[in-house]
C-alpha cells in the first residue's frame, strides 16, 4: 500500500453520510454541467482499445452526474444503466442523453442499487467512485460484472493555470483562503492518479490494472473559471461570504493580469482493470 496524501483526501470524501453525498452537489450542479470539461475523445479512445465495448455491449455507470461520460460512451449504442443519487444531476442526465434511447438514468446510488449479479460487461465510474467506501463498491461492481468484465475509472483532475499565474492567485490565497492555495503540477497530478490506481489493486477484486493520461489545454473566461472553482468540493465547503469576498479578490487580480480570459491545463486519466 503507498497511496500518497493527496490520494487518500480524495477517497475520504467516502466516510461522509450517505445522505450528506447525495446532496454535496446540489448547488452547484448547473455550474458542474456548464463548466466541467468533458473528456476527450482521444482519451475515450485509448479507453475502448483496452475495454473493447460494442453496440452489444451492457454498462453499468455509477454516479454518472449531468452525464459527462454518458454521452462519450452513449454513441457506442450499448445499452447503459446509469444510477445517480444527486436529484439535481439526476435531472440534468435526463436532458443531456434524451438522444440515446438506450440509457437509462435512474435516481439511486449504487450502494442502494438492488445488485443485478453477472450482468454487466463494463462498470463505469467518471469522476465519482471515490465518493463510495471501497469495501462496498469495488466488491459490488466486480459482482455486477460478468466474467472477463471491465471495471473502468475515469478522472479529469482539477484545471490548473500555469505555475507563473498560480504564484500570482497565491497571493489572494494567502489573504482569503490560505489552505485553498494549492499548485498541483503534471508530475503531482499523476502520482494522485497511481495511488487511486493502487488502491483498485488492493481491493483484490480486480487484475491486470492498466493506467493511461491525457493532457489538454483550455482558456475559460474569468466568469466560467469562478464557477468552475465553485464547483470543487473545497470551496463548496467555504461560508458564502467568504467564498465571495475570495472570489472578487481572485476576480480583480485576474483583470489585472490576464484581461477577461486565463489559461488553463488538466490531466484526463484512466484505469481499467479486469474482473478476477
Amino acid at each position: 500500500m503507498n497511496y500518497n496524501d493527496l490520494s487518500l483526501a480524495i477517497v475520504s470524501y467516502a466516510s461522509t453520510s450517505l445522505e450528506a453525498r447525495k446532496d454535496w452537489y446540489s448547488p452547484a450542479a448547473d455550474a458542474y454541467n456548464q463548466v466541467r470539461p468533458h473528456y476527450p475523445q482521444p482519451f475515450i479512445s485509448q479507453v475502448l482499445a483496452i475495454a473493447p465495448l460494442t453496440a452489444d455491449s451492457k454498462i453499468l455507470e455509477v454516479g454518472c452526474g449531468p452525464g459527462t461520460a454518458t454521452v462519450a460512451f452513449a454513441p457506442l449504442g450499448a445499452k447503459m444503466l446509469c444510477l445517480e443519487p444527486n436529484p439535481h444531476f439526476y435531472r440534468l442526465a435526463q436532458t443531456n442523453c434524451q438522444a440515446y434511447p438506450q440509457v437509462s438514468i435512474k435516481n439511486l446510488s449504487f450502494e442502494e442499487w438492488p445488485l443485478e449479479s453477472d450482468c454487466f460487461d463494463a462498470v463505469l465510474a467518471a469522476s465519482s467512485f471515490h465518493w463510495i467506501p471501497a469495501e462496498i463498491g469495488y466488491p459490488k461492481a466486480a459482482q455486477a460484472l460478468r466474467a472477463k468484465g471491465h471495471l473502468i475509472l475515469l478522472w479529469n483532475k482539477e484545471l490548473q493555470p500555469s505555475y507563473d499565474v498560480s504564484l500570482l492567485l497565491s497571493e489572494v490565497y494567502q489573504v482569503h483562503a490560505p489552505f485553498l492555495d494549492r499548485y498541483e503540477d503534471q508530475e503531482t497530478q499523476e502520482k494522485i492518479v497511481q495511488g487511486l490506481g493502487q488502491i483498485i489493486t488492493d481491493s483484490g477484486q480486480f487484475q491486470k490494472v492498466v493506467q493511461g493520461t491525457f493532457w489538454s489545454e483550455v482558456v475559460y473566461t474569468i466568469d466560467e473559471y469562478l464557477m468552475l472553482l465553485n464547483t470543487y468540493s473545497p470551496y463548496l465547503k467555504l461560508e458564502a461570504e467568504q467564498r465571495a469576498i475570495l472570489f472578487e479578490a481572485l476576480r480583480e487580480k485576474i483583470e489585472q493580469n490576464l484581461g477577461n480570459s486565463l489559461p488553463l491545463s488538466y490531466l484526463s486519466a484512466f484505469h481499467v482493470a479486469k474482473k478476477r
